[in-house]
């Protein structure tokens, strides 16, 4: 086996063979493959596409490059990943109230990407809280609290390490048959016995229409059920950010405010559904019931405690985290130049807002500051008069604060009431 073999297979339009793909992804690993017979195999894929079974096949072989984490837990090993959002914290509040239904959450996260935040970059907000942890004291955390929020290990899927940064500079990130590979490579090397997927649609999601986020849903859900992990998926409206804050320290805040205070909306309302989908899979009744009862009672909260102070941070966060947070030095309201309602908003910008305000990275080796962004943004059909708040801009300077006021003012159009689209859109299975 060799990789002119599989890249050629691919030229003709032909699936490789399973043996192949499993070489393939082992070569990506260890360096066998070059960098240019891997750009070829992403433009091949890219171009002609993998059969649903062929899919499957480089799934687990890119999972299996490298570590692939084993359980021995007295109850389900379950997860969900997001395509990314704006205002998208549902990990911080959907872990602990998993946690406190008796599922095991070892939740595998990234970093922002693009005008998307990344949940590794909201819980670094969170003073000495670790994402990095050994091994050991991921599965000690993982006993104790029942959920550890971490990123993937330099062992884990190295396959896809290698392929997405060739991807990266190929012009094939687009595939979707790479992409399904790429998150289900890293999902499934956390030895899940179940997974809920949400797919973002609208404005503020990576796609942009239901036809792009159907297709999507399908291949992860029909690729993860191939590679044996009970998987469904709900597509969800992003028209508008989720919680009603976008920055790192923000959206920590937003999360807790759920988490201690019982906050609703969606935020909330969105954890419940994603939850009652894992544990109704994993044979566990009355699962919206419990869910919200976790929040009731406190214990949802105790077990995000419990989680970050296993992993570094402060013991009491749960009790002072409104003083434990970072803070901006330069707040400001930004003023709706015209009475209407909330016709319509540009999620993409908002989050691109965060971004320049230096609450994300514009490359890779930009610092990011955890206390900048934006709160209280107005929702979709939201009446307004002339100058009332549209959002709150938090930033680390005048002239900072005053640029991300006018991109505000850009991205929220005033105008007729809109019909609003619900929150879930549909259901994949």
């Amino acid at each position: 086996m060799d990789a002119r073999t599989v890249i050629a297979a691919l030229r003709r339009g032909e699936a490789p063979s399973d043996e192949g793909l499993r070489w393939f992804a082992a070569g990506l690993a260890d360096g066998t493959v070059t960098a240019a017979q891997a750009g070829a195999f992403a433009m091949g894929v890219c171009l002609r596409g993998l059969p649903e079974a062929a899919r499957a096949v480089l799934t687990l072989a890119m999972r299996d490059s490298g570590h692939v984490l084993r359980w021995d837990l007295p109850g389900p090993v379950l997860d969900k990943h997001s395509t990314g959002g704006v205002g998208d914290c549902v990990s911080l509040v959907l872990a602990p109230m998993l946690a406190s239904c008796g599922v095991y959450v070892p939740m595998i996260s990234g970093r922002g990407l693009g005008h998307t935040g990344g949940t590794l970059d909201k819980l670094e907000a969170i003073p000495g809280y670790e994402t990095s942890p050994s091994e050991d004291r991921l599965r000690a955390v993982l006993r104790d609290a029942g959920c550890a929020i971490v990123s993937a290990s330099e062992g884990i899927a190295p396959a896809d390490k290698r392929l997405y940064a060739i991807r990266d500079v190929t012009a094939t990130v687009e595939s979707l048959d790479l992409i399904t590979a790429s998150i289900l490579s890293k999902k499934l090397a956390a030895g899940l016995e179940g997974l809920v997927l949400d797919v973002k649609v609208g404005s503020g999601a990576f796609m942009k229409t239901m036809e792009e986020a159907r297709a999507l849903a399908r291949s992860l859900v029909g690729t993860a059920n191939a590679a044996g992990c009970p998987t469904t998926a709900l597509i969800t409206d992003m028209d508008q950010p989720l919680a009603d804050a976008l920055g790192n320290a923000l959206e920590v805040r937003a999360s807790l405010e759920v988490l201690t205070e019982g906050a609703g909306g969606p935020l909330l309302e969105l954890s419940v559904a994603l939850g009652a989908e894992l544990l109704a899979g994993a044979g566990i009744p009355q699962g919206e019931a419990r869910l919200r009862e976790s929040i009731a009672s406190g214990a949802a909260a105790e077990r995000f405690g419990r989680m970050v102070r296993g992993l570094g941070g402060p013991a009491d966060l749960v009790e002072r985290w409104r003083e434990m947070l970072p803070q901006a030095p330069v707040v400001i309201d930004v003023a709706a130049p015209e009475a209407g309602h909330v016709a319509a908003m540009d999620g993409e910008a908002l989050g691109l807002a965060v971004v320049h305000l230096g609450g994300g990275r514009e490359v890779e080796s930009d610092p990011v500051d955890p206390a900048v962004g934006l709160s209280h943004v107005v929702r979709l059909g939201q009446a307004l008069e002339a100058g009332q708040p549209l959002a709150r801009v938090h930033a680390a300077n005048e002239a900072a604060a005053r640029l991300a006021a006018r991109a505000v003012q850009a991205a929220i159009r005033i105008g007729e009431a809109p019909e609003v689209a619900p929150l879930v859109r549909e259901r994949i299975a």
